[in-house]
């Protein structure tokens, strides 16, 4: 069995993949993304993984990170002065947005989201290679929260838990 460093390193892995392609996609779509320093319509708080929610927390560990106290209850704290202060540390979800996005919903069926931001003139079609697969990263994800909450020291959270990420800013995080 793994050990909570080696999933975070997993983890790490598994945003730099996501960058990656990302950053590949990005490229594709430049044209029609709104998407830069102060666009933060997407800027919410979102609930995560616990694996996610402490890999994020160790990476925070050493870091001077600023936060908006006056952020309302649905909107991130990370955000201030329209910029995010986590940036090279945010959450998967975070680092996909702006792109469109596949994925099946309740029904089983292909679905593609994309920021109404974005893509106001787009004429193509968006597919596989032009759409970000968002379960297929997400899956990833589900499994290896399943791996880091089987671990003796996260064993009270189960496999759907989620913890709002407005609480890393708390500072009391216990690794």
């Amino acid at each position: 069995m793994a050990d909570k460093k080696e999933i975070f390193e997993k983890y790490r892995k598994l945003t730099d993949k996501t960058d990656r392609l990302t950053e590949s996609l990005e490229k594709v779509h430049r044209q029609h993304m709104q998407c830069r320093l102060g666009c933060s319509f997407c800027c919410m708080d979102y609930s995560l993984f616990p694996v996610e929610f402490y890999a994020i927390a160790d990476q925070l560990k050493a870091e001077e990170i600023r936060i908006n106290p006056e952020a309302k209850s649905d909107e991130c704290i990370f955000l201030v002065n329209n910029a995010c202060t986590i940036y090279a540390f945010r959450p998967m979800i975070c680092r996909t947005h702006g792109l469109p996005l596949l994925y099946t919903n309740e029904d089983g069926e292909w679905e593609l989201s994309a920021c109404e931001l974005n893509f106001t003139e787009f004429e193509e079609e968006f597919h596989s290679e032009n759409a970000f697969p968002q379960d297929k990263f997400n899956s990833r994800l589900f499994m290896l929260n399943k791996e880091f909450i089987a671990l003796d020291d996260f064993n009270r959270y189960g496999e759907f838990d989620l913890i709002p990420l407005r609480e890393l800013g708390a500072g009391n995080i216990q690794l």
